[in-house]
């Protein structure tokens, strides 16, 4: 999905042209507007935007500061200038900057038009032969993203001990660019339905390509370090990329995390066009502290498992606790075999779960585990598996439990492994539903927000604020839940609001465009005849004579 903004001091401009894009429903492209520099500035401080359409000369903020900014907190971002004036010397410098284009007025909407579906493929283009890629493949299994993730993983674990000089030296002899005093943003990332990669080795070797492409993204405005967890998953720790001032240190994390939640959207763009894999991102906006690294991690994990739906091309914002004493991660021993078992059922992974549990209860089906003592660790090493999820999750209520630690209560071997396989079915399925009950609801939080600020702008940004997701992904969960758009949703309810409203003698029509979110008169008869094939007051009058 790309956002694309239209500037201009005109009102009439601004609309004008914002109608003229939106009426060629463009698939995956949202238009925004801005009547200034300083409410442009407004929507690029608050999220990603791809393509800015804008005025050079303006107010206050004109259209070549406007890109200075653009060019310092959104480096990927196309800027299409368009300006009556004839000013060469500012056609001259905005020509002079990649990445942007420059049209005259009265060249017509029809090159406006043209111009933006070209700079689209141009976007296209780039997510599909993004040079980032390559270099990705280029570096994998280098000695360094080895290292660096080994040593992040012990951090991780809780084990470090805490000493800020021993950290110290730690980075400097594995050429770890952060700074060990200073706190990280952490993002956490998943990659969705992982069964189109049945072996471990592809899995890996995916989540290190996912890995080193985003490196490649985030070091064009961050210092940061990603490595792969237990669990299969990517984790970021990252840092401003150059020596902030204190005093400015918490407004440049802040823009940091907008950053993210623009770059991991195009991340997942090209997971999606080059690897054919969905992505999942959490990013915790909370300045976390090396000493409380593991906590932190673990409290991710949970927010993340608390997610509406089924997480595919999902950006989410989240806030943890304030930093305190670092708690202890606890470990539980087991084997690698079962240490990614856990990661499966932790990642709801149904598939490749019920696979691995039958390869581990191949040897008692076959007989080659002859002894009953190493039966009995293999079953009870594997009911501990689902007992830990149970217990993470509070799930004692829903699962039947008493038989798990009960070896001696089932009759056979098969009839115990039955058993733990019902048991991982239910947790899946439990999962499921809490996930569909989620969505479900943050739906119904979107339609109430619409429905109670029906006079306002309702666009996609501000909804997804509501219920702290990314836009494209309330799109796209919106869409699945209530079988229709966003949009057609908000239209609908302006429909009927306005409907009820003309039962009223005692409002005018323009009040009642207001009302409904139309501050334009002509806007307003434009939306509702479209709407309803008729006029207000063609309407108001067949009401009345109805009546």
């Amino acid at each position: 999905m790309y956002k694309l903004l239209v500037v201009d001091d005109e009102e009439i401009i601004t609309d004008g042209l914002a109608e003229i894009l939106s009426d060629l429903r463009i698939p995956g492209l949202d238009i925004y507007k801005a009547y200034s520099g300083s409410e442009a500035l407004e929507w690029l401080n608050d999220t990603r935007i791809d393509i800015v359409l804008s005025d050079i000369r303006m107010p206050e903020i004109g259209g070549l500061e406007l890109m200075e900014i653009i060019r310092r907190n959104w480096p990927r971002c196309r800027i299409i200038f368009l300006t009556g004036y004839n000013d060469f010397e500012s056609i001259y410098k905005a020509i002079q900057a990649s990445g942007v284009r420059y049209l005259l007025k009265t060249e017509g909407n029809a090159k406006v038009i043209a111009e933006v579906r070209d700079v689209l493929r141009e976007l296209d283009g780039e997510l599909q032969k993004d040079h980032l890629l390559q270099q990705a493949t280029e570096q994998r299994n280098t000695l360094e993203t080895l290292a660096h993730g080994d040593y992040f993983r012990h951090l991780l674990f809780g084990t470090e001990g805490g000493m800020s000089t021993v950290r110290a030296e730690d980075f400097r002899k594995l050429d770890i660019l952060l700074d060990p005093h200073k706190p990280v943003l952490l993002v956490l990332g998943s990659l969705i339905r992982a069964r189109s990669l049945p072996s471990f080795t592809e899995r890996q070797e995916a989540a290190l390509a996912v890995k080193l492409l985003g490196d490649g993204y985030l070091r064009e405005k961050t210092r940061s370090v990603g490595l792969i967890d237990r669990y299969g998953d990517l984790l970021w720790l990252i840092q401003p990329e150059d020596n902030t001032p204190p005093a400015e240190s918490a407004q440049t994390y802040e823009t940091i995390v907008r950053f993210l939640e623009g770059t991991l959207e195009h991340i997942q763009a090209v997971c999606c066009d080059s690897l054919q894999l969905e992505s999942s991102f959490t990013v915790c906006r909370t300045l976390i502290d090396w000493e409380a690294l593991p906590d932190a991690y673990e409290r991710i994990r949970q927010l993340q498992y608390n997610r509406a739906g089924d997480g595919a091309n999902m950006v989410m914002t989240v806030q943890i606790e304030e930093n305190g004493p670092a708690g202890q991660t606890k470990e539980r021993v087991r084997s690698e075999k079962f240490e990614q078992l856990a990661g499966h059922l932790e990642g709801g992974r149904k598939d490749a779960f019920m696979e691995l549990l039958q390869e581990l209860f191949m040897p008692i089906d076959t007989g080659r585990l002859a002894e009953g003592a190493q039966a009995a660790e293999l079953y009870y090493s594997l009911a501990l598996v689902l007992i830990s999820y149970i217990n993470r999750r509070q799930l004692h209520e829903q699962v039947p439990t008493a038989a798990l630690l009960r070896f001696d209560a089932h009759c056979s071997w098969q009839e115990g492994f039955d058993y733990l396989s019902r048991t991982a079915e239910l947790l899946f399925t439990l999962r499921r539903n809490v996930e569909n009950s989620r969505a479900a609801e943050a739906m119904a939080a979107v339609c109430h927000y619409i429905d109670k600020h029906i006079a306002e702008e309702l666009s996609l940004v501000r909804l997804a604020k509501c219920v702290h997701f990314n836009p494209s992904y309330l799109s796209r969960l919106f869409k699945q839940e209530k079988g229709l758009n966003v949009s057609e949703y908000i239209e609908d309810a302006r429909i009927g609001k306005a409907k009820e409203l003309f039962a009223s003698e005692v409002l005018k029509i323009q009040e009642i465009g207001t009302r409904v979110g139309y501050d334009s008169p002509q806007s307003f008869t434009r939306f509702f005849k479209k709407a309803t094939g008729m006029t207000p007051q063609e309407y108001r009058d067949t009401a009345r004579d109805e009546h």
